[in-house]
């Protein structure tokens, strides 16, 4: 059983930064590699990147040039850093290991 918290969303203006933080526990290998997802109201869920062992850092179209994915093994931390945020990234916020999921935080992007 693996568990993923996500953490730090909330409301933010457009152009401002924000963020994410993804808690990695349980039965997990020491090389992993975690995937941000998002999903927009009435939206199919969109893969925003991911980081991992071995792996370059990879990003969606959407984001890309504005978001930043880093980690740290020793914590069993992933972070997602959003920069020049706009309406269309509001979205409920997922981290995915293997088959599981967190429960997401919010993000809205709104003046």
């Amino acid at each position: 059983q693996v568990q993923l918290v996500e953490s730090g969303g909330g409301l933010v203006q457009p152009g401002e930064s924000l963020s994410l933080s993804c808690a990695v526990s349980g039965n997990i290998s020491s090389v992993y590699m975690v995937t941000w997802y998002r999903q927009a109201p009435g939206k199919m869920r969109e893969l925003v990147g991911f980081w991992g062992d071995g792996h370059i850092p990879r990003y969606g179209d959407s984001v890309k040039g504005r978001a930043t994915i880093s980690g740290d093994k020793t914590k069993n931390m992933v972070y997602l850093q959003m920069n020049s945020l706009k309406a269309e990234d509001t979205a409920v916020y997922y981290c995915n290991l293997y088959e599981f999921w967190g429960q997401g935080t919010q993000v809205t992007v709104s003046s």
